[in-house]
């Protein structure tokens, strides 16, 4: 899945963020977990930040995620509501 692809589908987007912003529920995101493309650093993916994004804010696509890295970031985003 894109992230382009994420932000257009979903209402809300987990925020991808420099790993220098982790909290306990952040998933930590390398160059491994992408299927296509990558990242200038280690970044996080903070899904307790949701938020909502129009795909004209989307300026380039980074890359694509791989489908463990998207599982886990659906994984502990139902953890966080289920815990809610």
């Amino acid at each position: 899945m894109s992230l382009q692809h994420l932000a257009e589908t979903t209402s809300s987007s987990a925020r991808l963020r420099a790993a220098r912003l982790r909290d306990h529920y952040a998933i930590s995101i390398t160059d491994m977990d992408f299927s296509e493309g990558s990242l200038h650093k280690q970044s996080n993916v903070r899904p307790n930040r949701l938020f909502s994004a129009s795909t004209s804010l989307v300026l380039y696509q980074a890359g694509r995620l791989n489908d463990q890295a998207v599982t886990s970031v659906i994984t502990r985003i139902i953890d966080i509501l289920q815990a809610g």
